[in-house]
């Protein structure tokens, strides 16, 4: 299988997490959303994702599978061992509620595309785009995932989930705007418990081949 992504896209990081938690070894081929003016806007990659969005995963037969929910609930159907969306329904739906919450409200209102448009075409100074990354982020976004979570020792439970594959990123592009999450006592607790496992170091965007 093949990964197509770039280091630093949370879509792709959650992914790489999916994949080192089941121990699923593929190869990463780098697309770039900065260079060439963004290798995922040229034909190579709008074949693999009309939406020219990374990340892409490449099956052995080359179907192509977009979207990292997609994508992690495709490797969690096919490598049940271990389960990232539990068997329990009512707890399946929990963890899918705070990974949807992230992957749906939180992250596209900070997503490079919108920043882009943002500080490009309404001309919006950095000031202001710094404010409005940290009031959509907190703002019924971690504050609200930080009512969802119960306390445990992961997002849900003793071990990680799908909602971990999804905080974990989010808390990176966080810390990467400067966004304080300090007083989010139970995301803090999750994220220290993932910080533990070698999956999700190893998916860390600093550790990728194609880091800058």
């Amino acid at each position: 299988m093949k990964l197509y992504g770039y280091f630093r896209s949370s879509a792709a990081y959650r992914v790489r997490i999916a994949l080192n938690l089941k121990g699923i070894a593929v190869e990463h081929v780098p697309v770039h959303l900065l260079r060439d003016g963004g290798q995922q806007r040229l034909y190579p990659h709008l074949q693999r994702n009309p939406q020219a969005l990374v990340p892409v995963l490449e099956l052995d037969d080359r179907t192509r599978l977009t979207q990292s929910l997609a994508i992690i609930e495709y490797l969690d159907a096919t490598f049940p061992y271990p389960r990232l969306i539990p068997e329990d329904p009512v707890l399946a739906a929990k963890v899918r509620a705070v990974a949807l919450a992230i992957g749906c409200e939180i992250h596209p209102l900070s997503n490079l595309r919108v920043l882009n448009y943002l500080k490009g075409s309404l001309g919006q100074p950095k000031e202001a785009v710094e404010s409005w990354i940290s009031h959509w982020m907190l703002n019924g976004g971690l504050d609200a995932v930080e009512a969802l979570l119960p306390g445990d020792e992961f997002c849900f439970g003793g071990n990680p989930t799908l909602a971990d594959c999804f905080l974990i990123p989010q808390l990176f592009n966080a810390r990467r705007f400067n966004v304080a999450y300090d007083g989010c006592t139970k995301i803090k607790r999750a994220e220290q418990s993932c910080e533990k496992l070698d999956a999700f170091m190893e998916a860390l965007p600093s550790r990728q081949p194609d880091a800058e």
